[in-house]
């Protein structure tokens, strides 16, 4: 039997503020995120209500667009800046990730 990992607490928070402080419906931030094709745009709601945990791939997104260093939205001990987009700079995405993908 495996042991469930432990899950932030504050993570289903710190994703709804981002969303709140950047401006964005639910759908404007499935799109700026760029994971349209990777997850329905409904499951924005499900991290925002804690009911799913986006993968490491969509917390970068997240990340990315909110400015900030990925451990500062994982680590309950930190805090989300109150401006956002934060001072973080990621070095710009070529193309959207899905097109990036090896079809097999």
């Amino acid at each position: 039997m495996g042991h469930a990992r432990r899950r932030p607490e504050r993570l289903a928070e710190k994703l709804r503020k981002i969303r709140n402080t950047l401006g964005l419906s639910q759908t404007e931030l499935h799109k700026s995120l760029g994971v349209e094709e990777d997850i329905p745009y409904t499951r924005i709601s499900d991290y925002e209500l804690g009911k799913n945990e986006p993968t490491l791939i969509v917390l970068l997104e997240y990340a990315r667009l909110a400015g900030v260093h990925v451990e500062t939205i994982i680590d309950d001990s930190s805090e989300l800046p109150a401006k956002l987009p934060g001072t973080v700079k990621y070095e710009p995405r070529i193309q959207p990730r899905s097109k990036q993908r090896k079809v097999s």
